[in-house]
């Protein structure tokens, strides 16, 4: 318990690298040695699971939040986290938000509950990048199990939800950005399990308006797969988000 501790404290502390050689120069200066090992030794050998670690901080956090209001989000979210080197897992140039620009970085994938009053993190989970994934030369020495291949940030993010939602955590709206909300898999499982969702999408990205949905050629009977081909007429067009306004300055004074 001491080491972690140790480590959690070094992370804490002022300094611009966080990496286990200057944390135990900070931690014990006159036994730099003895504290690197100990240090090391949590990271690269004890054996601890992140899931279990925050399944026990929701289930001591998330009812003390709860008794001063409802969960009213579920916020999916990445991180990018400035990276120099490219032999720790997942950094490659990329979109980092921090900084707001193409960087050097790794990013992880979140997932937070929120109350009016508080945040509370779920899960997260490092993102491998398609560079990342098939080259073994690169990702083994790091410690990248074989069996992990290149899944998107959207699925993640999905595979984050199920758990909590499986544990019996009160659902409530998703929201997410763009990178999740233009994945129309990550909407449609989102609406697939019942829930509500805000998330931002490209303006060019194509609705159907209120009411103007196409029809199926075939009624759906509630067996199988409902069919896939549409009827469409004169009124059923799909219009972009940036559409919409126009959509609805139309629809409003019609109705009127």
């Amino acid at each position: 318990m001491e080491p972690l501790q140790s480590y959690c404290r070094g992370l804490l502390l002022p300094g611009e690298r966080q990496s286990v050689e200057p944390m135990a120069a900070r931690l014990a200066p006159g036994h730099v040695r003895r504290m690197h090992q100990s240090l090391h030794h949590v990271v690269a050998d004890a054996p601890w699971s992140d899931a279990e670690l925050l399944a026990q901080v929701r289930g001591s956090v998330l009812p003390l939040m709860e008794r001063q209001g409802p969960i009213c989000a579920w916020i999916v979210d990445d991180t990018g986290f400035v990276k120099k080197g490219k032999h720790s897992v997942g950094v490659t140039r990329q979109y980092c938000g921090p900084v707001g620009k193409q960087e050097n970085c790794r990013v992880a994938v979140s997932l937070s509950i929120a109350t009016e009053a508080a945040r509370l993190p779920l899960a997260g989970r490092l993102y491998l990048p398609a560079v990342w994934a098939p080259d073994r030369e690169r990702s083994k020495p790091a410690g990248v199990p074989e069996e992990i291949g290149f899944p998107t940030t959207p699925s993640m993010a999905w595979d984050q939800i199920r758990s909590p939602l499986e544990a019996g955590v009160r659902n409530a709206p998703v929201v997410a950005d763009a990178g999740y909300g233009n994945d129309s898999k990550f909407r449609e499982g989102v609406t697939e399990a019942g829930w509500r969702y805000l998330v931002g999408v490209p303006g060019t990205t194509t609705v159907w308006p209120p009411g103007k949905q196409p029809l199926r050629k075939k009624p759906w009977t509630g067996n199988g797969r409902p069919p896939t081909l549409l009827r469409r007429g004169r009124n059923h067009r799909a219009v972009t988000v940036q559409g919409l306004d126009h959509f609805y300055n139309w629809y409003i004074g019609d109705q009127r």
